[in-house]
């Protein structure tokens, strides 16, 4: 029995030097294929902030995983500066504030490309923010749009990109009309990871290099997020 006893012991200390080079191996196996985790992105980088002529600053959580080609493009236009001193130019009671058209008439858009549609399943709730179009789908450009109250009318037909998360009482504020008569502008609009300064809320806000007329102001809205 003594014997015995003294065999395994051997035999068990003769294979431990193995076991431990395979539970080794098996480490650095795991180690060589586990994923590497991509760069984390901070949370300003994703935060819109649209300085108001009313006064007051909004800002917007913009959600890349909704639709991360719509995000890339507000922010691109954003660090372009396209946004500033643009009106809010269509503002429906009960339904929404859109802006994003330098020209003010709500046909006007950006150089760049339109957007292919990035339908999602998000569903349009009060403070969403989301890509206006034409009545062709994958026609969004540069002009989005707040809603005021829940529109699902509008899921999965208009590209839902984000949700003000402070702020909602300066869209409320936000002058209404087709156009309205007054509008109320983007003084500044800027990524938050940016930390561009306030602008002065009291400067004199310069008039649009081109004049716009009568009849453009009247001229049917092709871009718009759904008919009333």
């Amino acid at each position: 029995m003594v014997f015995r006893s003294v065999f395994k012991s051997l035999a068990f200390f003769a294979m431990l030097p193995f076991a431990m080079s395979v539970a080794q191996a098996q480490e650095a196996e795991t180690e060589e294929v586990a994923p590497v985790a991509a760069p984390a992105v901070a949370p300003e980088e994703n935060m819109l902030r649209l300085d108001l002529s009313t006064g007051g600053s909004v800002t917007i959580r913009l959600q890349p995983e909704w639709a991360p080609n719509h995000v890339e493009r507000i922010k691109t236009l954003t660090r372009q500066g396209f946004y500033d001193g643009v009106v809010f130019h269509r503002v429906i009671e009960g339904f929404m504030a859109q802006t994003g058209d330098p020209t003010g008439t709500g046909q006007g858009g950006s150089n760049l490309p339109d957007l292919e549609a990035e339908f999602n399943k998000v569903p349009h709730l009060r403070g969403s923010v989301s890509m206006a179009r034409t009545s062709e789908p994958n026609t969004a450009n540069s002009q989005f749009f707040i809603v005021f109250y829940p529109r699902f009318s509008l899921d999965n037909n208009y590209t839902n990109f984000g949700r003000v998360i402070s702020g909602m009482q300066y869209v409320d504020a936000i002058v209404r009309g087709e156009p309205p008569a007054n509008p109320t502008r983007i003084l500044q609009a800027s990524i938050v990871a940016d930390n561009k300064p306030l602008p002065n809320f009291n400067a004199p806000v310069s008039p649009m290099e081109q004049d716009i007329g009568v009849d453009e102001l009247n001229a049917p809205l092709t871009t718009q997020p759904i008919q009333n």
